[in-house]
């Protein structure tokens, strides 16, 4: 097969195993085979697994051809397609990303369920980064074409800016997220998460991603979104997040170290036509 589809909560991505599939993952062609109209259709591209000093490698790209540093949901869908593949046959494993090593649990027998240690969150302005001085980025207040916004920004190996409210609407998140994500403090663009707190032990999100825009469900944005609500004392350690593609659990220790834990969907494999291949081969 030349490509393998996975989601998780309505957040779709794209397999392209390269011990299967040559394709030169260039912009225009990851934009192309993510349009949802002229190509597959999809939140992203998975290409992977790259095997090095016998660790597992995956890169992560968005549909406007940019790399993402990490994805929870990307993460555990391709734990789930090597499991699939038959590459991995242990319960627990890691992959590697630009952003690091991430440890997978995969918690039944038809690894539909994948739990993965996404490391620990810093809010550290550098890390993030943020520009100006050096500092902790929370509850800082950022002027949107002249409205003045309260947020906590934070890296999970990417960059992240919540925004609590009272209450939030795809519609809020869709005028407020491109505005935010292109920001002058944000030097590498920031992906953006509306959120309204239900209880301590739950919270409910709305999602602008870096690079693909509004988003059904987000991993790293909902360990994000957790964190920054642990951060200021509005929830325990233990989150169920909601998000319009469903729902999710994330755990924080002590550390600000996090797990997530979700449902991971098939959708479909398949092949390239000939007529598509000869708009995404390599020249």
């Amino acid at each position: 097969m030349d490509f393998y589809k996975y989601h998780a909560l309505g957040n779709d991505y794209i397999v392209i195993d390269p011990q299967k599939t040559y394709l030169d993952l260039n912009p225009h062609n990851i934009s192309l085979i993510c349009n949802r109209n002229y190509g597959i259709g999809s939140d992203g591209i998975l290409f992977g697994p790259m095997f090095d000093d016998e660790k597992i490698y995956l890169r992560i790209y968005n549909p406007d051809g940019s790399e993402a540093e990490t994805s929870g949901n990307g993460i555990r869908i391709f734990a789930r397609y090597l499991i699939n593949a038959n590459y991995i046959v242990e319960n627990a494993f890691s992959v590697n990303t630009v952003a690091g090593e991430s440890k997978i649990e995969v918690l039944n027998d038809d690894a539909t369920l994948i739990k993965v240690d996404m490391g620990s969150v810093s809010f550290s302005s550098p890390d993030i980064p943020v520009s100006g001085d050096p500092r902790e980025v929370v509850n800082e207040i950022i002027d949107l074409n002249g409205s003045k916004v309260k947020v906590i920004c934070l890296s999970i190996g990417n960059p992240h800016c919540v925004i609590p409210l009272e209450s939030i609407t795809p519609q809020i998140v869709k005028e407020m997220g491109p505005m935010v994500e292109t920001h002058a403090l944000f030097p590498n663009r920031i992906n953006v998460q509306l959120l309204e707190i239900i209880d301590r032990k739950k919270i409910k999100i709305e999602i602008w991603e870096r690079g693909v825009g509004y988003t059904l469900a987000s991993g790293s944005s909902s360990c994000a979104a957790a964190a920054a609500a642990y951060k200021i004392g509005l929830v325990d350690r233990c989150v169920t997040v909601e998000m319009p593609g469903g729902i999710i659990d994330v755990e924080i220790d002590e550390n600000y170290n996090i797990h997530l834990i979700g449902a991971v969907s098939s959708i479909a494999e398949g092949f390239f036509t000939y007529e598509m291949w000869k708009k995404i081969a390599s020249p």
